[in-house]
């Protein structure tokens, strides 16, 4: 079992934290909320059927619970860089030259997690079951979130 979760972790770590980051999260919060979601799915690995899908799943919702409890505390320090991730400066200067984090931020939250699903590879239907909404809601989604993004990426183009 630890060698299949550890091949696994490997190769999903790093794109569950974009999946995240997808969804707005910033990095730091992004790295925390990756690793308590890869520690509850270690804990449950032989239970798990779809290890992705879950992973998704329960990384999202926690993404949500954490934005519907936002508490704006003034703090002295910016966060340390995250262990998660081998070159976190490299990936911190990607994000900052990425044009589709600032055109996901200015998304609606549904719009932006149906995208972010999207983006990780995931199709309609799968979405639809993750979120337990209908796949005709996740069509209207993504349909409304590539109109708006478009309007986002022309307007950014004065």
């Amino acid at each position: 079992m630890d060698r299949e979760f550890s091949a696994f972790y490997r190769s999903t770590i790093d794109k569950l934290v974009g999946f995240l980051i997808h969804q707005g999260a910033p990095l730091p919060v992004a790295a925390d909320i990756a690793q308590d979601a890869m520690t509850t799915a270690y804990r449950r690995w032989e239970e798990i059927e779809q290890p992705s899908a879950w992973l998704h799943t329960v990384a999202s919702r926690a993404l949500a619970r954490r934005i519907a409890n936002v508490r704006e505390d003034a703090f002295d320090q910016v966060p340390e860089p995250t262990a998660l991730l081998p070159h976190p400066e490299a990936f911190a200067e990607w994000e900052e030259h990425q044009e589709i984090l600032r055109v996901l931020r200015g998304l609606p939250p549904r719009q932006r997690q149906v995208l972010a699903w999207t983006l990780s590879g995931y199709s309609p239907a799968e979405i639809a079951e993750e979120l337990h909404i209908a796949p005709e809601a996740v069509r209207a989604s993504l349909k409304k979130a590539r109109r708006t993004a478009a309007a986002l990426v022309s307007g950014g183009e004065d």
